[in-house]
Formats: C-alpha cells, sequence, structure tokens
C-alpha cells in the first residue's frame, strides 16, 4: 500500500460543491451548513438534486441517476476545488457504477469530505483515481452544523492541513504500541459490504486501518469483523485506531468483541480515537502515510493532507 495523490487544500473564494450522492437532506439544516462554509469564505454552490427525494424510497435523496448526475457534475466543473457531500444515510454504492470514472480522472485532484455512506465513494475515489480523500463532518450533518471541535478542525484540515498533521485523540490502547503505514478505513459495515465489487481492495496489508459504526450491535460488530477476518482482508495490517460506536449497545460488551477479534492481529489498536457517528468528530485523511501511537493516542500524517 502506497501513498496516493493529495488534492490541492482550499483558499478563501474557493468554490465548493455541495452533492447528496446517499439519504435524503434536510432543507434547513443544509441552509445552517451552508451559512458556516459562507463564514469561512468559501462560495458553496448546491448541486440540483440534493433536495429531491426519490419516488419510491424514502431513504434516499432523488433517483441513482440524478445523485450520480450531481457529483460528475460538481467533480468535472473546472471552478469547483472541493466536493462536500451533504450527508451519509444510504445510497452512494447505488451510484457509484453510473459514474464516468474516466471523466473524473481527467478533471484532476479535489477535496472529497464525507463519512458514513461515504466510504463508498472513498474506496472508489482510492482505487480508481489514487486520490487522497477527507472522512470528516458533512455539510447539513447536526455534529458539522453544531459543534465547534467538528467545525474547527475540518476548516484546519482544508486550510491549513500543516497545522494538523498529528491528530491527538482522547482515547487509550488497546493494545499497545506504535505502527506505520498508509491511512484507510471508514465505515466497517459499509467496509465489508464493499468486498467483491470492483471498487475493493485486496485487503487492508500495510495499512493502518480506521473503522468506525453506528447503529450495529455487537453481534453483528463481530460478524463483520469475522468476516474480514475469515475472508484474509485484515492480513498484514498494520495498526487499528477505533472510532465511535453509536447507538451500538453497551460498550463495555462492544468493547470485549473488538479485542476478542482484533487483538490477535498482533498489531496497535487504539480505542475511542474521536471520528466518525460520534460527536465532535476529527477529520481523518484516507490514503496518507503515517504513524500510529496507540499509547499516545496520536495519528502523525507524514505530509499535510493537502498540499
Amino acid at each position: 500500500m502506497t501513498p496516493l495523490v493529495r488534492p490541492p487544500r482550499l483558499a478563501p473564494g474557493a468554490r465548493v460543491a455541495v452533492v447528496a450522492p446517499s439519504g435524503p437532506v434536510r432543507e434547513e439544516r443544509l441552509a445552517a451548513g451552508l451559512d458556516i462554509l459562507r463564514a469561512w469564505e468559501l462560495d458553496p454552490v448546491v448541486a440540483p438534486h440534493v433536495l429531491d427525494r426519490h419516488p419510491d424510497f424514502p431513504y434516499l435523496a432523488g433517483t441513482d441517476a440524478g445523485r450520480a448526475a450531481d457529483f460528475q457534475a460538481a467533480w468535472c466543473d473546472p471552478d469547483v476545488s472541493a466536493v462536500l457531500c451533504a450527508r451519509g444515510g444510504y445510497g452512494a454504492q447505488r451510484m457509484v457504477e453510473l459514474l464516468d470514472w474516466d471523466a473524473l480522472r481527467a478533471a484532476g485532484p479535489k477535496v472529497l469530505v464525507g463519512f458514513s455512506d461515504i466510504t463508498a465513494l472513498h474506496e472508489a475515489c482510492a482505487t480508481r483515481l489514487g486520490l487522497v480523500t477527507l472522512h470528516g463532518p458533512m455539510a447539513s450533518a447536526v455534529d458539522f452544523i453544531k459543534n465547534t471541535r467538528a467545525q474547527d478542525h475540518l476548516r484546519a484540515t482544508l486550510f491549513e492541513p500543516e497545522s494538523v498533521r498529528t491528530i491527538v485523540s482522547p482515547g487509550s490502547a488497546l493494545v499497545p504500541g506504535r505502527a506505520r503505514g498508509v491511512t484507510l478505513g471508514g465505515c466497517l459495515s459499509m467496509l465489508a459490504s464493499e468486498l467483491g465489487t470492483p471498487d475493493a481492495r485486496s485487503g487492508a496489508r500495510g495499512g493502518l486501518l480506521l473503522i468506525e459504526d453506528v447503529g450495529e450491535e455487537a453481534y453483528r460488530i463481530d460478524r463483520i469483523l469475522t468476516q474480514l477476518l475469515r475472508s484474509g482482508w485484515l492480513d498484514g495490517v498494520a495498526g487499528i485506531a477505533l472510532g465511535s460506536w453509536e447507538r451500538c449497545g453497551p460498550y463495555e460488551l462492544l468493547r470485549a468483541v473488538l479485542v476478542d477479534r482484533l487483538g490477535g492481529l498482533g498489531v496497535p489498536v487504539v480505542e475511542e480515537f474521536g471520528f466518525g457517528h460520534g460527536e465532535g468528530a476529527l477529520t481523518i485523511p484516507f490514503g496518507v502515510g503515517a504513524e500510529l501511537d496507540a499509547e499516545a493516542g496520536t495519528l502523525t500524517l507524514d505530509v499535510p493532507a493537502l498540499v
């Protein structure tokens, strides 16, 4: 696993496109998120189908074709420097194959920000474009709108990425030690559902894996991790950082599952690292070489996330 291409950082006045590749977006939350982006001296533009609703499936923000068209147009617009996802939910996988990846590649490197279901796009951008992406707060999400830490860390990553080369968490070591590798990861259940698809990596060998999830009971997390172990996908992983596990049941039980399934890998594992669906989520770049120190609770990037 080698580091990926880093897109350019943002500057005041940069145009950023807001898209909805997955679930439906609430208009009032979108408006609040746009106000924050404007306060950062960015020029946000909202894609045409962001507030759409699928005629048959209420969990989707419009049709697959409409969501894909928005993403495609935003990425290929030469005036757009970053594509910010409005929210996650479900649906990104349904539109990934509708994108013209040759055209996206020709448009050059741009910043992609999102998490949760957007894991499907993080993986596709890594495998198809060879591009660093940002696992971070989304433009209409409550955490982005209301949490200063989430806002500040994303803003620093976008504008002054050298200021956040060391990401510090309040977490503790499940398995102590240090490890070096290239960052990857996202929503655990989404990573498992990617297996066997055109965007799936052969595995996490040589990587620092950062995973989290929401609304999955402990036995489901056990099942997903067991699948990744049995498939060999975790063979050779260098280290693991665990983010938030919102609504995943009692943490004591989940923690025991994580220790049982990951402790035998013989690599550093740090828990409660502060990214994902939890409050005040940190922004994590995927595709950058880094060192993980489980006992110190730090992830130190070899280079800033953006150039």
